[in-house]
């Protein structure tokens, strides 16, 4: 009988429902027995984990029995299994459910939805909403810089294309989230690409006061700068050189900037600490370094 409980949850990470168990010949007192002693525990109300330890999706795989035919992972539980944006396991699993059900378990947020054949895929055997879905869904639940984040991010990886997003919001005008995502989207240059808070930071600050022409995370000579004016031979590294300790990050890093000074690039290194505390001085020490890199260019081309 164990053996037999074993091979129905390992088909969906250790979880499994009572109904399951009684239509594969498990009795009540049988499953009864196994709670007492602690083969079984209790997840959610006829829900199970089959042993002591949960695996790194059992408790998706248990919201999922627990909210029935239908339902499918969305919001920041789809997003942690795009591997857009991390979410604590211990955190309540983010179901989408049909309207006319009506779900109310805790260590689950419920939200009843339409969803639309084209919004589901599955990921590790598990129903959930589709990338640009998803991205819809977080719209209303993210800072736009975060949202833009995981836009660029989304679209650099091959999971939710521009187009795909314009038409998601297209399909679904009325949704909450749709007008930031379309904000988004038609942020001057696009959506940004960007790997910290200092750097969303950054660009918030650039975007504020103007500042056009840059890429974000783009390569040049070999190495990959944070924001890069290609035009101007200048760039900006964030939370660069002076923030490393080590005697390894130290040479490699002194490496990298002689590497990048020898093939004519300028850059600057500017501290998350400096962008939070003295904004308009990053601003004036900004515009003083591309002045004086559009002079060099200048100067270059006479």
């Amino acid at each position: 009988m164990d053996r037999l409980i074993w091979r129905l949850a390992r088909r969906q990470h250790g979880a499994v429902a009572r109904w399951q168990l009684l239509k594969a010949g498990v009795s009540a007192r049988q499953v009864v027995s196994r709670l007492k002693v602690g083969r079984l525990t209790q997840l959610h109300r006829g829900v199970y984990l089959v042993g002591a330890v949960p695996g790194p999706h059992t408790h998706e795989a248990a919201a999922l029995l627990a909210c029935g035919r239908g339902a499918a992972l969305s919001h920041r539980s789809a997003a942690a299994l795009w591997n857009l944006s991390p979410y604590p396991a211990t955190a309540p699993v983010w179901i989408t459910t049909a309207p006319e059900r009506h779900t109310a378990r805790p260590q689950i947020k419920a939200v009843r939805a339409r969803l639309d054949p084209k919004d589901l895929r599955r990921q590790h055997g598990m129903p959930l909403t589709s990338p640009p879905r998803t991205l819809l869904d977080l719209a209303s639940l993210l800072p736009e810089s975060d949202l833009e984040h995981l836009v660029a991010e989304a679209n650099y990886r091959k999971l939710a294309s521009e187009a795909e997003l314009r038409h998601q919001v297209e399909r679904k005008p009325g949704a909450r989230g749709a007008g930031i995502l379309r904000n988004v989207l038609d942020l001057p240059g696009g959506p940004r690409r960007t790997r910290s808070p200092a750097e969303r930071d950054l660009l918030r600050l650039l975007r504020r006061n103007g500042f056009t022409g840059f890429e974000t995370n783009a390569w040049i000579h070999g190495y990959e700068m944070d924001f890069l004016w290609r035009d101007l031979g200048f760039a900006v590294e964030v939370d660069g050189w002076d923030g490393h300790s080590g005697r390894t990050a130290f040479e490699r890093d002194r490496l990298k900037m002689a590497h990048l000074q020898a093939a004519g690039l300028q850059v600057m290194p500017i501290t998350g600490r400096q962008i939070r505390r003295d904004p308009d001085g990053v601003v004036n020490r900004l515009v003083a370094a591309r002045r004086a890199a559009l002079r060099g260019r200048a100067d270059g081309v006479s």
